[in-house]
């Protein structure tokens, strides 16, 4: 198991790097839990199953999530908890983090 944390800058793009550092081109992120600033989530829309509906919050959330790396690509869906005790699903595409910090827990995998 490897512990990825990023305490600033862009998450996907961090996961993607230490992934790469560590060697790792295929994986299961296991877990993700943190906190970021702002966030864009994609979800399918109700009458085009194969067209993404991506919204961007400028917004702090708490997060959870698991996904999957494959080739170096890092695919996250995740649940970010905003103020007013709301949730917010989806798959993640972009997470800045500033404030506090993500930690991604991720077990390498061989190739599919």
């Amino acid at each position: 198991m490897h512990v990825f944390e990023v305490r600033g800058g862009e998450l996907m793009e961090s996961i993607a790097d230490q992934a790469a550092s560590a060697g790792i081109a295929h994986g299961a992120i296991v877990s993700l839990i943190g906190a970021v600033d702002a966030f864009t989530v994609s979800t399918m829309s109700v009458t085009d199953a194969t067209k993404d509906q991506r919204t961007y919050y400028t917004c702090p959330a708490e997060l959870g999530g698991t996904g999957e790396i494959r080739d170096g690509d890092v695919h996250i869906h995740a649940v970010l908890a905003v103020a007013g005790d709301k949730a917010v699903a989806g798959q993640l595409l972009h997470a800045r983090v500033e404030t506090h910090f993500v930690r991604a827990y991720v077990l390498p995998a061989l190739p599919a």
